[in-house]
């Protein structure tokens, strides 16, 4: 039984860390806006928003979200976002 369980949970599963550039934030307010669009992404442990740099660095758990994911939330909220290079 011991072995069952831990075999349900990915091992694979990592934590990564991608950066968005979110050229669209131009005023004071608009941080806040994608930060909590990326934060109730269900498996985001970390948001930390650039404003000055117009970037956000987002850590997640790739067995739950995907990079993909958090650019559509940013998306869905109104500003459109790219990964950097």
């Amino acid at each position: 039984m011991v072995l069952a369980s831990l075999l349900s949970a990915p091992a694979w599963a990592t934590s990564q860390t991608v950066t968005l550039s979110v050229p669209g934030m131009t005023c004071a307010a608009c941080p806040f806006t994608v930060k909590k669009a990326l934060t109730r992404v269900e498996g985001v442990s970390k948001v930390e928003v650039s404003f000055e740099a117009r970037q956000v660095l987002v850590t997640f758990d790739d067995s739950k979200t995907s990079a993909q994911a958090l650019t559509r939330a940013s998306e869905n909220a109104g500003y459109p976002a790219s990964f950097e290079e």
